[in-house]
């Protein structure tokens, strides 16, 4: 049978018909015009086909995606009896389909974390400023893989809300190891680089430590006299042991490898 036939993914054992998912994927991403369209036949009747099928090609959405594909991933988003609603959200988050954003609002109540995580992911791609309030939750989910996607997504949103979502974790922090505001807060530069300096000075060793740790990751130089400042004289510890000094300085390795990097791609 000709592996960009759409039968190829219906019939024999699963384990025949992943090893054709393979070839289509692989031929499409080759240039192959009509292994793309099985693939997209499979979005699009994706009841007829089996769930761990259906996964696999949202895994690689971009290689075969296009606009065509909005409803029938609109449709899986919602469909809980097919249960591949958190690949759903991946499709439409890769496609840039930013009608997700209810269905996507909706999926952060499901019971099963991947699909909350994959909602969470999704809408700090697709989401704006509107769906900030219904993140700022997750930041202080029991999950960490899930405060954490929270952070990364509030940071790609951006504006004051976020920000305000961020910084308030940053100062009352629920739990000790916070290096994802960190990152996230370092997104907000360079307009964060005064409050992160300033926190830099703080009493609180912990505040100090994370101040230095955000500010590493904006590869600033104007945050190289505090980061210097700190691993030559805060021996302050936090309350998980971590020596402020020591944060410092691999947050200046930190900022010179962005440096470096940004360099590089301007060169």
């Amino acid at each position: 049978m000709n592996p960009t036939d759409t039968r190829s993914l219906q019939r024999g054992d699963l384990d025949t018909r992943e090893e054709n998912l393979r070839l289509l994927l692989e031929r499409a991403e080759g240039g192959d015009a009509s292994a793309a369209e099985a693939l997209r036949t499979l979005v699009r009747d994706y009841p007829d086909y089996h769930r761990s099928l259906y996964s696999r090609a949202l895994n690689r959405a971009a290689v075969f995606g296009e606009d065509s594909l909005e409803a029938p991933l609109l449709a899986a988003l919602a469909d809980t009896r097919y249960n591949c609603q958190a690949w759903a959200a991946m499709g439409c988050a890769e496609l840039g389909f930013r009608a997700a954003v209810p269905g996507l609002v909706a999926l952060l109540d499901h019971s099963q974390e991947m699909a909350r995580e994959q909602a969470v992911i999704a809408l700090g791609v697709l989401g704006g400023e509107s769906e900030v309030p219904v993140l700022v939750p997750v930041l202080r989910d029991q999950i960490g893989y899930l405060r954490e996607r929270a952070a990364e997504s509030l940071g790609m949103i951006g504006g004051d809300a976020a920000l305000a979502a961020l910084w308030e974790e940053f100062e009352n922090r629920k739990y000790y190891r916070i290096g994802y505001i960190a990152s996230a807060l370092s997104t907000f530069a360079p307009e964060i680089l005064p409050r992160l300096i300033e926190a830099a000075d703080s009493r609180d060793a912990d505040q100090r430590y994370w101040a230095a740790v955000a500010l590493g990751s904006t590869g600033d130089d104007r945050a190289v006299p505090t980061l210097e400042r700190l691993m030559a004289q805060d021996r302050g510890t936090t309350v998980f042991d971590g020596v402020v000094g020591v944060a410092a300085k691999k947050a200046l390795r930190t900022l010179r490898r962005i440096q470096a990097a940004i360099a590089a791609r301007e060169s």
